[in-house]
């Protein structure tokens, strides 16, 4: 026989061959323990966010201004993480969190912005004509 140990505590192991660990709580915590480290990148990353986007909400609750890029910085803001980025008609780049975004400006100043995230989650309209799509018609008349 062999010397099967429990994975979380090192106990000997009685019963199933495939078993792992002692008991339930052996297993929570070897499980709780993987999960923490697996997920400690994301955690890390997901605050930073949140950070940045307190700090957009506290200088732009109008939906629209112009800060000074030092504002920004001496709250902490980290300009390295953003969720997204978006370069508009004038060659202008913005960097968003989530739905607030800058675009720096001249003389180190920031223009804030809010964008309207229910306009994003809408499809685009194909630019296929109506015959090329291949889109079965819904027949009314089907219907009992």
């Amino acid at each position: 026989m062999s010397d099967r140990k429990c994975l979380e505590c090192n106990e000997p192991l009685r019963g199933r061959a495939d078993q792992k660990f002692c008991n339930d709580q052996c297993r929570s915590a070897f499980n709780n323990r993987q999960l923490i480290d697996s997920n400690k990148v994301i955690r890390i990353i997901n605050r930073i966010l949140k950070k940045n986007y307190s700090i957009l909400t506290a200088l732009n609750p109008e939906g629209k201004t112009t800060v000074l890029l030092n504002d920004l910085q001496k709250k902490g803001y980290r300009f390295d993480y953003f969720t997204c980025s978006y370069t508009a008609r004038n060659n202008r780049v913005y960097f968003f969190c989530y739905d607030l975004g800058y675009c720096e400006l001249e003389n180190c100043k920031v223009i804030l912005v809010r964008r309207d995230l229910n306009g994003d989650l809408v499809l685009p309209k194909t630019i296929l004509p109506k015959d090329k799509l291949n889109i079965k018609q819904f027949d009314s008349s089907k219907i009992g």
